[in-house]
């Protein structure tokens, strides 16, 4: 299950259309295969069941949406008591035409009643219980949620066995389950296994698999003493190995690719994003390298060595920003020089600053090789940026340096409580997320980013394998 909670109102819907499907589709063939099957049969086991699920859609699909979107609490009892009384007339009107008792009728209208009102307190409190902050993802909410919706499939069933057989029973409580479970066992022990090559642990469950169904049969056809039951088991077997395992392994490719082809397109997306908001920023370079030309001009004449000194690492900078930062692969050289141009500057800035302690450690021995330009710098620039209070203590700590064919970054700073007035969406550089997709997309499996922050200090640690 990913982390994130999932669409219940929609799975809600589906699993309930299902459920109501098979229930008519079993019933409508027990009728048709019956050659003296009364009419009055037929509204019993059909078309109540077809008022029930239109109930239900009425009041989970149109009443209580409205309600959250208006809060109208007058007008969501109002059709709420209409919905039940509508439903209940037609549904009773059913049963009375299928010689159900009134007690019966009433038994299970009102049982059903209860049931869907318990589910939506259940599952109001399952929202307050277990999502976020509570727990820090979703698994556990969805993981609860699904099982909480098969157990109360399963009492509706039995509730409503006016017109649920046991056909409908073992069909939607021990067949689409026991599949589903194959299903899954298929795809997190088999199909999984077999595709990342680990070709022992794929035989193991799968051979363990069989041992266990044949087993299992063994034990019922000794137990009833019915050979044939082993035949069953075969049949199983088979089922297993040339319709579900391979019709599932189908889906699963189909799936994965599909996905792959979105994550690809995530990252052209970020990637133009980010080309976009670069070429935004390059507004009439000449003009910018002329002024910044003419104010070292000014800062020599006037002998202010340091200001000359930023100005030259500034222009060096920029022309790093509009030349070397367009190509996919710069030597890892220049990507050191353009960081340390940026921490020249920084130290120029906070020259002045008495509480601050930064600490560089640049080794430049072994760095060779290419880079894809601008993953180190961000951050660096986000350290700056979010490590320095102008009342508090701050320090920042970086150490760089290389083995062979790899480069490692550490960035360490202090953290201090965000001003009321910052804006969450204003990033440094090229952004942090699009720092990491670039790395997913031009470093998959040859890089580690680890992040780790709590209320007084940031640590970043980046190691990059170079091509």
């Amino acid at each position: 299950m990913k982390s994130k909670q999932f669409d219940f109102r929609s799975i809600e819907w589906w699993i309930t259309t299902l459920v109501f499907l098979i229930i008519v589709l079993t019933n409508l063939m027990i009728a048709v295969s019956s050659n003296h099957y009364p009419m009055e049969k037929f509204f019993g086991i059909v078309i109540q069941p077809i008022v029930i699920y239109i109930g239900f859609y009425v009041m989970h699909l149109v009443v209580i949406p409205k309600y959250l979107k208006d809060k109208n609490v007058l007008q969501f009892i109002l059709y709420s008591l209409l919905t039940a009384a509508v439903m209940g007339a037609l549904s009773g009107a059913c049963a009375g035409i299928n010689n159900v008792d009134a007690e019966g009728y009433f038994r299970f209208y009102f049982s059903t009643l209860l049931l869907y009102i318990v589910y939506l307190v259940t599952s109001n409190l399952l929202k307050k219980m277990f999502l976020p902050p509570v727990f820090k993802d979703f698994q556990l909410y969805n993981g609860v949620r699904l099982f909480m919706i098969f157990l109360f499939v399963g009492i509706f069933l039995f509730v409503a066995r006016i017109f649920v057989n046991e056909v409908i029973l073992i069909i939607i409580l021990v067949i689409i389950p026991g599949i589903s479970f194959f299903i899954f066992y298929n795809y997190f022990l088999l199909y999984r296994n077999k595709e990342a090559g680990k070709i022992k642990a794929y035989r193991w469950f799968l051979w363990g698999l069989i041992s266990i169904i044949a087993f299992v049969f063994f034990l019922i056809s000794v137990d009833e003493n019915v050979p044939e039951i082993m035949l069953l088991g075969v049949g199983m077997v088979l089922l297993l190995f040339f319709v579900i395992f391979p019709l599932s392994n189908l889906v699963f490719r189909k799936y994965e690719d599909y996905i792959g082809k979105i994550d690809t397109l995530s990252v052209q997306v970020n990637q133009s994003s980010a080309n976009l908001s670069f070429l935004r920023s390059q507004i009439n370079p000449h003009f910018l390298f002329n002024a910044l030309n003419t104010l070292y001009g000014s800062a020599l004449m006037e002998n202010a060595e340091k200001t000359s000194d930023g100005i030259q690492k500034l222009g060096d900078m920029m022309r790093f920003m509009l030349h070397e930062n367009q190509m996919d692969r710069i030597p890892l050289s220049r990507e050191i020089d353009y960081l340390r141009n940026y921490l020249d500057l920084q130290m120029l800035r906070f020259a002045k600053e008495d509480h601050l302690d930064v600490t560089i450690q640049i080794n430049e021995e072994h760095c060779h090789g290419d880079i894809s330009p601008m993953l180190l710098i961000p951050f660096v620039e986000n350290a700056f940026k979010h490590g320095i209070s102008t009342k508090s203590k701050s320090w920042i700590k970086i150490n760089l340096r290389c083995l062979q064919g790899s480069v490692h970054l550490d960035v360490v700073n202090s953290m201090h409580p965000k001003k009321a007035t910052e804006d969450p969406k204003d990033e440094s550089g090229i952004g942090l997320e699009n720092v990491k997709s670039r790395l997913e997309h031009f470093y998959p499996q040859k890089h580690n980013l680890t992040i780790v922050a709590n209320d007084t200090e940031h640590f970043v640690h980046l190691s990059v394998q170079l091509l």
